[in-house]
């Protein structure tokens, strides 16, 4: 049995500015996917029952957004992490890819060389 939904959740976060309002949305889908890049290559996670927290406001004076975006993981390690889409609740989330498809892909690229 797996006990991963017992394991310290850990936060990732990013700060920065944005100058245009119109790049407000489609920064944040990057940032948060680049956040999710960061936390697999360091075994974690992302916890899929915590919501980002994305917090922006205008600042008058420098005339631009300021922004803090946080993510949540909980690490199960790297190679875990490259089945696992996140943790939600007490489930583990498997990704769509299967190990099957992709040593198929490899024997074929293999028999293709020669």
């Amino acid at each position: 049995m797996d006990h991963s939904h017992h394991k310290s959740i850990k936060r990732f976060s990013l700060d920065g500015i944005i100058k245009d309002d119109i790049a407000i949305g489609r920064l944040r889908i990057e940032y948060t996917k680049l956040l999710n890049t960061e936390m697999r290559l360091n075994g974690y996670a992302p916890r899929l029952d915590i919501d980002p927290n994305f917090t922006i406001y205008y600042n008058h004076d420098k005339d631009h957004y300021e922004f803090i975006l946080s993510v949540y993981g909980t690490y199960l390690g790297r190679k875990k992490t490259e089945w696992i889409e996140g943790i939600d609740g007490t489930m583990l989330i498997p990704t769509q890819k299967s190990k099957s498809n992709e040593l198929s892909q490899d024997q074929e690229s293999t028999s293709n060389q020669k």
